[in-house]
């Protein structure tokens, strides 16, 4: 959030083995990257009345001054808009681009879509593409194997590591097909 000039709050959510020392030290560290504020949610654990904390310290800090910019100015080309965000985001150390990212990243460049934003598809388990690396790990490089374009939606996917991406949506929603019949039984749903 540093790196777009937001202010940012730091959020705990304990786990019923965590002792109080624990969550201040999640605190003390989230203060040391940048947190102004550190709260507990305890959101799951007792539904809404355990996030409104969290939710108060959230509206709060979009009243507070920010100095917001975007990671890249727009019309910034795709590698340097991929790079910006593994280098300056994740903390790679560079990326790698696989042979057929190359050939994606030239065609959209031919089709006028080498400026488009690039939305990254990356495991959400970490900030690398291994979902078994935490925090924030040092002295790694960001595969990039594949640009896909999405032009409604106005942006490029870059495909990192393995991530798999979902099916597209048939035409007609599934929705559309769900009811309740006259015993009250819901019908559709398969």
């Amino acid at each position: 959030m540093k790196a777009y000039g937001l202010p940012c709050v730091g959020r705990g959510q304990p786990l019923p083995s965590d002792t109080d020392d624990d969550i201040a030290l999640v605190s003390e560290l989230a203060g040391q990257v940048g947190a102004e504020t550190t709260v507990v949610n305890e959101g799951f654990e007792k539904g809404g009345d355990g996030a409104i904390e969290l939710a108060e310290a959230v509206v709060a800090a979009t009243d507070e001054p920010n100095g917001f910019k975007l990671l890249t100015p727009p019309g910034t080309p795709i590698k340097q808009q991929v790079e910006a965000i593994a280098t300056r985001l994740y903390g790679a150390d560079g990326v790698d681009y696989l042979p057929q990212a190359e050939k994606d990243i030239a065609r959209m460049e031919t089709l006028g879509f080498g400026e488009y934003p690039v939305c990254m598809a990356k495991t959400h388990l970490s900030l690398t593409h291994e979902p078994t690396w935490v925090n924030r790990p040092k002295g790694w490089r960001l595969p990039v194997r594949g640009v896909v374009r999405s032009a409604g939606a106005g942006f490029v996917v870059v495909l990192c590591g393995d991530m798999q991406r979902m099916p597209g949506l048939g035409r007609v929603p599934a929705f559309t097909k769900v009811d309740i019949d006259e015993q009250g039984r819901t019908v559709g749903l398969f």
